[in-house]
C-alpha cells in the first residue's frame, strides 16, 4: 500500500501515532511504558518539584523515543535481511544499545531524584 505523495497534518499525527501504538505492541515498548507509569506515580507520591519534573519527563522521553526508533529500525533490518547476518545483527544491537544507555541515564535521574526524598521517610 502505497501513500500518497503529499498529505495532510493530520494523516501525518496519525502515522505517528499509529507508530507508538506498534511500539506498545512489543515487550519491551510496554516495559518501558510500565516504567515511566511507576516514575510518575513515584513524583506525584513524592511531590517532587518543577525541576525534578523536568528531569523525569525528559528521562521518560528519551527512552520511549529511543524504544520507538529501536522498533523501527529492528523492523526495517527485519525487512532487507529477513535471514541472519552479522551486519543486521550489529545495526539491531547497536539501537538496544542506545535504549539501554538511555534507560540506565533514566535510573541513575530517578535515584538521583528519589532517593533523597525517600530517605526522609526512613
Amino acid at each position: 500500500m502505497s501513500r500518497p505523495a503529499k498529505f495532510s497534518l493530520a494523516a501525518a499525527f496519525a502515522c505517528a501515532g499509529r507508530g507508538l501504538w506498534l511500539m506498545t505492541k512489543g515487550r519491551n515498548g510496554r516495559l518501558q511504558i510500565g516504567m515511566a507509569m511507576i516514575a510518575i506515580a513515584t513524583g506525584v507520591t513524592l511531590r517532587i518539584d518543577r525541576g525534578e519534573w523536568l528531569a523525569i519527563v525528559l528521562s521518560i522521553a528519551m527512552v520511549l523515543a529511543l524504544e520507538t526508533v529501536n522498533t523501527g529500525l529492528e523492523r526495517a533490518v527485519d525487512l532487507v535481511s529477513p535471514g541472519y547476518d552479522d551486519l543486521a545483527r550489529d545495526a539491531k544491537d547497536l539501537a538496544a544499545g542506545a535504549v539501554l544507555i538511555a534507560s540506565v541515564a533514566s535510573v541513575v535521574v530517578g535515584l538521583i531524584v528519589f532517593l533523597p526524598k525517600i530517605a526522609r521517610f526512613l
